[in-house]
């Protein structure tokens, strides 16, 4: 099947830093696919470009016809050259503008580094987003939220989409209280802030502990779990195990691993996480939990 994936570049507007460890960046296309910012949680490849670059080299999309072609055209381009690609969520749209928050690790990687540094002028590339990876939120009477502060931006776009009637609990973990947010929603919403200090991103419990504790209400829960990806699997793994869960109530998403980079080969649990969540999509075949 012909795939067409929308492939922009993109101008830096206006940097905004909304805490100290995070940073919205509002960017500007010349032409912006009416699907980027239609639904929430909507991820997208950016892509930088390299020391000496003033913007990524990227294949022409057109000339390669869909995704799988247009990225093995981006594969052959040489490494020194090829941009670095980083998976963002969308946090919002207005017209021609697009705002994505980066969250700031210091010197921790390059994604990190640029955003650290952007200022307006600044252009990177974006891919996506691909309708094949769309992921509606199930049905259920409670929306359990449960990530790190990389999972905040897709948070927050989930909560703000709720309607009226829907009803939420999220558990985020953060460093301190500087680090959280809070966001404008229809819905009925209790948020949870977990602080873990001086502990290293990834080694925290905090997480786990406290959705074991939580004390959920009766009735049915679709839950939506982020962040590093081994929090993630323990976090599924408890809902399953402890807390009675079906799986397929269950969207994760490994959003980072612990002392490893996205230019990292894949592990073994890697793999079965990504064939895993595939599989649950294909069977699910979409749908939408708030309508």
């Amino acid at each position: 099947m012909r795939m067409e994936l929308p492939v922009s570049l993109i101008t830096v507007t206006a940097v905004q830093r909304l805490t100290p460890g995070m940073a919205r960046v509002t960017f500007r296309a010349d032409t912006l696919p009416e699907s980027v910012g239609a639904t929430p949680d909507q991820q997208v490849k950016l892509c930088f470009a390299r020391a000496g670059q003033e913007r990524p080299l990227l294949p022409d999309p057109a000339a390669n016809g869909d995704s799988m072609r247009w990225y093995q055209a981006f594969l052959a381009i040489p490494e020194d050259a090829r941009p670095v690609m980083r998976s963002y969520t969308i946090r919002a749209r207005r017209d021609d503008r697009v705002d994505i928050d980066f969250v700031l690790h210091g010197d921790a990687g390059p994604a990190t580094r640029w955003a650290s540094s952007a200022e307006p002028g600044d252009v990177i590339g974006m891919v996506g987003p691909s309708a094949d990876y769309a992921r509606p939120l199930g049905e259920a009477d409670l929306l359990l939220l449960v990530g790190d502060e990389t999972a905040l931006p897709a948070i927050g776009t989930i909560v703000e989409s709720l309607p009226a009637h829907a009803r939420a609990v999220a558990y985020i973990e953060v460093t301190d209280k500087s680090e959280e947010q809070r966001f404008d929603t229809r819905a009925d919403v209790t948020l949870h802030y977990l602080h873990r200090g001086d502990v290293s991103p990834g080694k925290s419990r905090a997480l786990v502990d406290a959705v074991r504790r939580a004390e959920l209400p009766a009735g049915s829960v679709f839950a939506w779990l982020a962040g590093e990806s081994g929090t993630v699997r323990a976090l599924r793994r408890l809902l399953v195990a402890e807390r009675g869960m079906d799986k397929g109530s269950i969207d994760f998403s490994g959003y980072w691993r612990l002392k490893l980079t996205q230019d990292d080969a894949p592990t073994e649990e890697d793999i079965a996480e990504a064939q895993e969540r595939l599989a649950q999509a294909q069977a699910e075949g979409g749908g939408t939990a708030w309508t």
